[in-house]
């Protein structure tokens, strides 16, 4: 029998299905990865629905994360489901950048948004 995560096929507007495939076939090898590319696929396609009807994504982004939460996912499965999303989704950008700037604690977010890069959101400080 065929694991589950061995084909994923996204339910959202993807500018790049081979490069999703090649994702999917590379990371999806177990469980754990498995529920990254699900989350992010869910997740898009939460928003997609919303933003249809005229939602704006910085209006819909953080309910539907939490609605296409089902599994209970970890910070650093939700920074990579903005990653995976950021390359693959036609919406990806904006939410890169909207991550970032809700992630940021100083200026950060900011900072990544001119590299083009996603922060992870699954940081611990530790003050002694």
């Amino acid at each position: 029998m065929t694991p589950r995560w061995m084909k994923l096929l996204p339910d959202f507007k993807c500018t790049d299905p081979a490069g999703w495939e090649r994702m999917v076939e590379i990371n999806c090898k177990d469980p754990y990865s498995y529920e990254c590319c699900r989350y992010a696929a869910a997740w898009a396609a939460m928003m997609e629905q919303e933003m249809a009807s005229g939602a704006k994504l910085s209006q819909v982004a953080d309910r539907c994360s939490h609605e296409a939460d089902t599994d209970g996912i970890t910070g650093c499965m939700y920074g990579a489901a903005v990653s995976i999303l950021a390359h693959c989704w036609v919406h990806g950008e904006e939410l890169r950048r909207w991550h970032n700037l809700q992630t940021q604690i100083g200026d950060e977010g900011e900072k990544a948004n001119k590299s083009g890069g996603v922060l992870n959101p699954a940081l611990l400080t530790v003050v002694r």
